[in-house]
């Protein structure tokens, strides 16, 4: 094909990819490609004309476009999880902090209830698995249901399964709160006869540091997942001085925002219960550390960064007020 000929066929799209600055991402690499594909073409057949230099300019202006957009998205998650959502997290500590006494509480009821009923632990799990976990135990192998199964097949199944749960109990929270709290209940309830099960075994400690290396970041999960729930609850039924539509759309975004912090932390609890948990002859040494460093993460980032955040947000705001 002659130069004259191949510029008269594109040269109103390379004019019109041209005038298209500020695209969606997806339209931009779409122009990129296209243009990438006649700067081929030109570079072949036409290496010395100016038709390829003028495409490998505007190739390259689309490819920083892209690169901007990169930057640029991968800027607003780092904002989301600097500012935005520790500063949603600490406006709404007393509602977790609720959450987490109701967790408490929940756990202590489940753990009781089985002491004093000795069928309590077959109605909430059934036998089937009640049987199996005591004939491990007998066996010696007290956590060998964590060994079951294929890792990467138990890590799909459980992240997928609590991020369902979590979001569910979000969702609760247009239902005045009560599937939220429910949720929270049985589950809590649930932990609490699990525990009991080994402790009726002498096995408190030894359950502990097994089951704490992915719990610590799913229990976790469970108060975080209940807290927006009842953030939404919340917003609608005692909306302030503003509209109750307003309030409720309020209280959905800001309960969303707490209810995608526990993404990742599903995703890690979920690695850690089908990769590591069932390797229960580790070193209670290195046990110690997953735990540790998993709570430390909790208390760090969902308690003692957002009330820093939110301190020295106010002292900004103070010293913007006095004109300092």
């Amino acid at each position: 094909m002659r130069e004259a000929l191949f510029i008269k066929r594109n040269k109103e799209r390379w004019q019109e990819i041209a005038a298209n600055g500020a695209r969606h991402p997806d339209d931009t690499a779409e122009d990129f490609i296209q243009l990438v594909e006649d700067l081929g073409y030109s570079k072949t057949f036409y290496p010395h004309s100016s038709i390829t230099q003028y495409l490998n300019t505007e190739a390259s202006k689309k490819y920083l476009g892209i690169y901007e957009n990169q930057r640029e998205s991968s800027s607003r998650a780092r904002y989301f999880f600097k500012y935005t959502l520790p500063l949603t997290m600490g406006k709404h500590h007393r509602v977790l902090f609720i959450c987490f006494c109701l967790f408490v509480l929940f756990v202590a009821i489940g753990f009781f209830s089985a002491a004093g009923d000795q069928t309590f632990v077959r109605q909430v799990f059934g036998d089937a698995y009640v049987d199996m976990t005591e004939r491990n135990i007998q066996q010696g192998h007290p956590f060998g249901v964590y060994g079951y199964g294929n890792e990467v097949l138990s890590f799909a199944y459980i992240f997928i399964n609590n991020m369902y749960v979590s979001l569910k109990e979000f969702a609760g929270g247009i239902l005045l709160g009560i599937p939220t709290v429910y949720g929270l209940m049985t589950n809590s309830i649930g932990v609490g006869a699990f525990e009991y099960l080994f402790y009726s075994h002498n096995l408190t400690g030894s359950s502990l540091l097994t089951i704490l290396i992915h719990g610590t970041l799913e229990l976790s999960t469970f108060v975080v997942s209940a807290a927006s729930g009842l953030v939404l609850a919340k917003s609608w039924l005692f909306p302030g001085t503003i509209k109750r539509m307003d309030a409720l759309k309020k209280g959905a975004k800001e309960g969303l925002i707490i209810a995608m912090s526990n993404f990742p932390m599903l995703f890690l609890a979920a690695f850690f219960e089908g990769f590591i948990t069932r390797h229960t002859e580790m070193p209670a040494a290195l046990k110690l550390l997953i735990i540790g460093c998993s709570l430390a993460f909790v208390i760090g980032y969902f308690i003692i960064y957002p009330i820093r955040l939110r301190q020295k947000q106010k002292k900004l705001t103070a010293d913007r007020y006095e004109g300092k």
